[in-house]
């Protein structure tokens, strides 16, 4: 209910400046810190009441001019984590317009056939995901699955509804809260190359993790589905 935000806001930075010392150096810094935490706690709470979705103080937003360079560390970092499997081609990392990192993980690595419980040899691979995520958590991670069109579109969409909740619960498992996951299965209604060869056909076959920034303001726009 937004009746409640400022007053809100006013009594819980009131109570971080009068626990503040006067005579500390660093007293400005850390005051706009517990304000932007406290603020940023508040507005998530705000966010989920207004769109029906759960955002918390667990997903801090980002100001507008901390974006981008928050996102050049987070990919920074999540390319030289995932390094090996990038060079296995089991992973692709894009940043996108928006400043969304997306993820491509190969189910030809992470899943066997017709199958939506991951293989025990990618279990490393998210594991260290996870721990990404759990550091740079002021996003929401969108995980899609997508298919090849072999078999009915109705099973198609029901796999891939599933290898995307499969991911979800693993990196759920491994700490990542879940209210910063969303999962969708798109079936074989957007692959990446023709249906018409095998090459063709694995490249459609995978399963993609977004990680779009919560950005002060435009908070809710971080649970609206990626479309690229």
């Amino acid at each position: 209910m937004k009746t409640g935000l400022m007053p809100a806001v006013f009594v819980a930075v009131s109570l971080v400046l009068s626990g503040c010392a006067s005579d500390d150096p660093n007293q400005r810094a850390k005051t706009g810190a517990a304000i932007g935490a406290v603020t940023g706690a508040v507005l998530g709470h705000q966010v989920s009441h207004g769109s029906g979705k759960w955002v918390g103080a667990a997903v801090g937003a980002l100001a507008g001019a901390g974006i981008g360079h928050y996102m050049d560390n987070q990919q920074r970092d999540f390319e030289e984590t995932l390094a090996y499997e990038r060079e296995q081609n089991q992973m692709e990392i894009e940043r996108m317009r928006d400043d969304t990192l997306k993820l491509s993980l190969d189910s030809e690595v992470s899943f066997d056939f017709d199958s939506a419980r991951i293989k025990p040899t990618f279990e490393p691979s998210l594991e260290k995901l996870a721990d990404l995520l759990i550091k740079y958590d002021r996003s929401v991670v969108h995980v899609v699955g997508h298919t090849d069109s072999r078999g009915s579109s109705e099973y198609n969409l029901r796999l891939s509804k599933e290898r995307a909740d499969s991911v979800a619960q693993f990196l759920e498992r491994q700490g990542v809260p879940y209210q910063r996951l969303r999962t969708e299965g798109r079936g074989e209604y957007e692959p990446r190359d023709t249906n018409a060869t095998e090459a063709g056909r694995q490249l459609n076959r995978r399963v993609e993790v977004y990680v779009k920034p919560v950005v002060e303001g435009r908070e809710s726009d971080a649970y609206l589905p990626p479309k690229y």
